[in-house]
């Protein structure tokens, strides 16, 4: 007689999320525990991670944060230079501001030397790029005369273009009295004096989007000039079809940075004409600092610096978008 053993097989084991979820809590080797834990020395290397961030932290804290809180803390106050009257006023600085005439005129004036200054700083960059890029021998001595002019500082600039613009002994005027035509005091005449400032600085800082610009041109690549050479393109026409498009990104980013740099300008002003005659090259940089350390009102013109922030930031944002939505035009 033979005998045969009937094995039952085993309950498979209980998968409901339940019971998994209480060996998750539980500590168990579920999937999800792995997922939960931090590998062995990953706190030691947390740590080393913000150990390397901390100075950058720490200084950025104390130089960008802490300023800017301070700042804003002292517009809503009457602080002095010398230390009084540092109790709050609420917006009595924001009112005075906004019904100061010299304020606006300053803005005014710091706008008109963006308008001035912008639009030629990106046309001669684009222009010294193109000649430069057409093959010139010599280039590296080309890149370098342009280029050059941006490293000095202000001091040297401003006193080389003061010589330049003299009346009297000005290389300029001698010219034009050799050609019978009128000089102009170039420095103290109403008419021509942010003239002379924004001749300045298009050929302190012409190098920067030069560079920029030749940057670009070297990244076009040849093939799209060799097909539309056979297509019959000549230069001009391979000029304002294939170059300017292709430098439409360059050409946004140089006149975003060109334009907050403008909106910025202290240094030649104050050392060429500082800010005369009468005012009309007066800048919203150079009206602040007179404020806080000429008047010794600190709040005062920290209620202005903050104004002039936020006409920054809403100009920025106007760029960014005006920016944006060309570039999507472009790829449609």
């Amino acid at each position: 007689m033979t005998t045969t053993t009937v094995t039952t097989p085993a309950a498979p084991a209980d998968r409901s999320p339940a019971t998994t979820g209480s060996r998750t809590r539980a500590g168990g080797t579920g999937g999800g525990s792995t997922s939960t834990r931090l590998r062995p020395g990953a706190h030691k290397e947390n740590r080393i991670g913000w150990g390397f961030a901390a100075p950058f932290t720490i200084l950025f804290v104390l130089f960008l944060v802490w300023p800017l809180l301070h700042g804003l803390y002292l517009s809503f106050t009457g602080q002095s230079l010398t230390g009084q009257g540092g109790e709050l006023i609420g917006f009595a600085n924001y009112a005075e501001a906004f019904a100061d005439g010299a304020m606006w005129r300053s803005m005014l004036n710091t706008f008109w030397f963006t308008i001035l200054s912008t639009i030629p700083l990106v046309a001669v960059a684009l222009v010294l790029a193109l000649l430069v890029n057409t093959g010139l021998p010599g280039q590296w001595l080309w890149r370098l005369s342009f280029f050059l002019p941006y490293l000095l500082a202000s001091t040297v600039v401003s006193l080389f273009w003061i010589q330049l613009y003299s009346p009297t002994l000005g290389p300029i005027n001698t010219v034009l009295a050799t050609l019978g035509l009128p000089q102009p005091a170039w420095l103290q005449d109403p008419d021509t004096a942010m003239i002379a400032v924004v001749a300045t600085t298009v050929w302190w800082t012409v190098g920067f989007n030069f560079l920029l610009y030749l940057a670009a041109l070297q990244n076009i690549p040849d093939q799209q000039y060799e097909a539309a050479s056979l297509d019959g393109a000549g230069r001009w026409r391979s000029l304002w079809s294939i170059t300017i498009p292709q430098l439409g990104p360059t050409t946004g980013l140089i006149v975003i940075l060109q334009v907050l740099a403008s909106l910025k300008v202290f240094d030649q002003i104050y050392q060429m004409t500082n800010g005369g005659p009468a005012g009309t090259t007066r800048s919203t940089v150079q009206y602040i600092f007179e404020s806080g350390f000429t008047g010794y009102r600190f709040g005062y013109s920290s209620a202005i610096s903050y104004i002039f922030f936020a006409v920054i930031v809403v100009i920025s944002i106007a760029q960014f978008s005006i920016t944006a939505r060309n570039r999507k035009g472009a790829q449609r």
